[in-house]
């Protein structure tokens, strides 16, 4: 029985090989600091990050005017950006990415590189959810507000820039901020067309490692939750002080 127990150890440790899950008692930790991994992890996040900023100033500067031009009086305006709004939401991201970085090389011979494909696939998602946002934010101010500042006289324009947009910007912000965190987390998609993020690069470490640390990926993959811990934590944090501050 005592050598039965002895041998336990040994016998998990096999197991947990065959399994490629590696022991708990094994180093597969140590792989993230193996030669220039780390210094590839940051490099890989940033990719990501800047992705994400790119595409979420693209999204802003061509989801606000369009989000201002659903609230048209013309049915039509109405209608046309409705679709172009529900269709880039109801599409899977990475469809999106698909007909992008495929579709356009191949119909329209333009050559696109991983990264701007993902900028230009992730611009239009995020223009759409913007416009969506300014869409909601305007018409949620009450009506009283707009029939007030008529009654002080205050023409249209007048009416936009004093009433109307400062209460849509403090509701918008917030939700802007949270937008941001969600392109952050969906740059993983890009990944699929060869662009080397965050996930590419803890793959390739996993990949090249598999024979001597056969538990990294546990720990490659923990990493690449904390980076993007770090990143988005601050963000969404931000968003929430926000929300505090402007609903007392």
């Amino acid at each position: 029985m005592v050598s039965l127990v002895a041998e336990l150890p040994g016998v998990a440790r096999n197991i947990a090989d065959v399994a490629g899950i590696g022991f708990v008692g094994e180093a597969s930790w140590s792989v993230l600091f193996e030669g220039s991994n780390p210094i590839r992890l940051l490099a890989g996040l940033w990719v990501s990050v800047r992705i994400a900023l790119i595409a979420m100033a693209g999204g802003i500067v061509l989801g606000i005017p369009l989000g201002v031009a659903m609230t048209s009086r013309r049915a039509w305006v109405r209608m046309a950006l409705k679709a172009y709004v529900e269709a880039m939401r109801l599409l899977p991201q990475i469809v999106v990415l698909f007909i992008v970085f495929f579709s356009l090389s191949r119909d329209f011979n333009i050559n696109l590189s991983g990264e701007t494909a993902a900028i230009v696939a992730f611009t239009l998602w995020g223009s759409a959810e913007m416009a969506d946002l300014v869409r909601g934010a305007i018409t949620a101010v009450p009506r009283h507000q707009y029939e007030s500042a008529q009654a002080l006289g205050l023409g249209a324009v007048q009416v936009q820039r004093y009433v109307v947009i400062p209460q849509a910007v403090r509701s918008l912000i917030p939700t802007t901020v949270n937008l941001t965190t969600r392109m952050i987390k969906t740059t993983s998609l890009v990944a699929l067309i060869g662009v080397v993020e965050v996930l590419k690069v803890g793959q390739q470490i996993i990949d090249a490692n598999r024979f001597d640390y056969p538990g990294a990926a546990l720990w490659v993959y923990g990493a690449i939750f904390i980076l993007y811990f770090i990143v988005c934590f601050p963000i969404a944090w931000y968003s929430r002080r926000l929300e505090r501050r402007w609903s007392e």
